[in-house]
């Protein structure tokens, strides 16, 4: 009997023993760096002379580790051991595999300060971000093994006279796993686990730049009993084996978390044709957002401003739910204006191994010059009322940045810029703001602070996102709670953490038996 499943606490690091206990973590870590990680296919560990580079966005000097870069052939051996798993993976029952997933999120939950240590230097998280990012790994895991075995259970149909009819869920094949940096346990866990629990093989990718967590959840995986050949691990650079795995005649399915533009690039590829390929591949899709706070004249000014700051600055606004966008009606937005202002410059802005900061690193070199980018259009378009240019040494930081009087149109209420920038924008009133709200390509995630029920009631509809919250923050989706994935162009809508995504990896088979 396995009990109902409960999110993962998180942990308060203003409890002393918990502090202690980080504070070790990362010692132990910090000992660790500059340690190398092969490729994995099939059980076996390769190495190549090519290699990736991780380093500490606090520090750009230090290595977290390197990992070996996968090639060609070794995507070919990878698709053939997976497919060689898949035949007894595939039917050893959902109970079996989703004890592998319960083991594993056991042994993740007595490593989670470790992991969480791993992040603040790889990843360039705070330490509560962090420890977020790793609860909801283990969240992942304890979810999808529950929701495996309720799938296992004959899907309702009749009996025509005469006739037994069945219908159940059977696994697509092997698929490809390509998640992102900025969750780089939490997503990576969530869609290689899902795949895995439902009878699936895969291929996974890891970031290029957070590579060395995507070793460390391979090997715990193979700690917990997974199969060799289940999850064969293959980092690498995406212009050498990024098309190369979406394309190839093997591959049943692709799994993908990054920018709109990877995303269609994806889409297209794989709803191509290749010679031996004898199904349309499916994908699925999470490919950011623009996503916006409204704030009407009826709203808790205070909790709304406080709200704003943390869903626009949190993990350096580096989340594709992040709030980038504060929408306030005319009424109230010099006040909110002023309070989201006064905020965000008593952010506290350093090193991420650092408890005290509130706010670490952008990721890397290529993210800071494009943030960098989009603050100088802003200096041009609209008011600068905090932050605005990059400060300290050594490490990738910009001061959390705060542009007023925003147009609507502009490049800076439209693009998704996926760092600490945030776009305060004037709005005539509730339905001005709603229709502002809707007015960019992408629909993830979005909030209404208001009191007036009415209003509440009318953006259930009319709020056109994935995740749409009331009175409270657009980030922090829990596992269980609330099923996430976004419209238009925020992707194909996976819903992930909810009853139906392992849905998305597995085809219904009907059978029918004359009596």
């Amino acid at each position: 009997m396995i009990d109902p499943y409960r999110p993962e606490p998180l942990v308060d690091f203003h409890n002393p023993t918990h502090h202690a206990a980080m504070a070790d973590a990362l010692k132990q870590v910090g000992a660790q760096l500059g340690h190398h990680y092969p490729i994995v296919v099939g059980g076996e560990r390769r190495e190549r002379e090519g290699r990736l580079r991780s380093y500490n966005p606090s520090r750009l000097d230090e290595t977290v580790g390197t990992v070996s870069k996968a090639g060609r052939q070794d995507i070919d051996d990878a698709m053939a051991a997976a497919e060689q798993a898949f035949k007894s993976w595939s039917r050893v029952g959902a109970e079996f595999r989703a004890r592998v997933l319960l083991k594993a999120a056991a042994e993740l939950r007595r490593q989670k300060m470790l992991f969480s240590a791993l992040e603040v230097y790889e990843a360039g998280k705070t330490w509560p971000e962090a420890d977020a990012d790793v609860a909801e790994a283990i969240d992942f895991m304890e979810f999808y093994a529950r929701q495996a075995i309720r799938l296992q259970a004959p899907v309702p149909t009749i009996n025509l006279p005469g006739e037994e009819d069945a219908s159940f869920y059977i696994p697509l094949g092997v698929g490809v796993i390509i998640p992102p940096w900025n969750f780089p346990l939490a997503i990576l866990c969530g869609m290689t686990t899902g795949a895995i629990v439902a009878g699936n093989t895969v291929l996974l990718k890891p970031s290029s730049v957070t590579p060395v967590i995507g070793a460390w959840f391979v090997q715990l995986l193979e700690e917990s009993g997974l199969p060799p050949g289940v999850v064969n691990f293959v980092p690498g650079d995406s212009r050498d084996i990024g098309d190369y795995m979406v394309g190839h005649p093997r591959t049943r399915f692709i799994s993908f978390t990054g920018s709109r533009e990877v995303g269609l690039h994806i889409n297209e590829l794989a709803a191509k044709h290749q010679k031996g390929q004898i199904w349309i591949k499916r994908v699925v899709a999470e490919m950011g957002g623009k996503d916006a706070i409204v704030v009407d004249e009826t709203a808790d000014l205070e909790v709304a401003a406080a709200d704003i700051v943390t869903a626009a600055f949190g993990f350096q606004g580096q989340k594709c739910s992040a709030c980038s966008r504060a929408i306030v009606v005319d009424a109230v937005y010099d006040e909110v204006a002023r309070l989201v202002t006064e905020r965000t410059k008593k952010l506290t802005l350093g090193m991420a191994m650092d408890p005290a900061n509130l706010v670490g690193p952008v990721i890397d070199l290529s993210s800071e010059s494009k943030i960098l980018g989009y603050i100088e259009q802003g200096k041009n378009s609209a008011k600068l009322l905090a932050g605005g240019e990059k400060v300290g040494e050594g490490g990738h930081f910009i001061a959390p940045t705060v542009f007023g009087e925003v147009q609507p149109d502009s490049t800076l209420a439209q693009e998704e810029i996926f760092g600490p920038v945030l776009s305060m924008i004037r709005a005539r009133d509730y339905d001005h703001a709603i229709e502002i709200a809707n007015g960019t390509e992408y629909g993830l995630t979005g909030s209404l602070y208001s009191r007036d029920r009415s209003r509440l009631e009318r953006s259930r509809l009319d709020f056109h996102v994935g995740n749409l919250y009331f009175n409270r923050k657009c980030t922090g989706a829990v596992v269980g709670a609330h099923p996430f994935g976004g419209f238009n162009m925020s992707g194909t809508d996976s819903k992930t953490g909810s009853p139906d995504y392992l849905l998305l990896f597995t085809q219904m088979k009907c059978v029918a038996e004359r009596i």
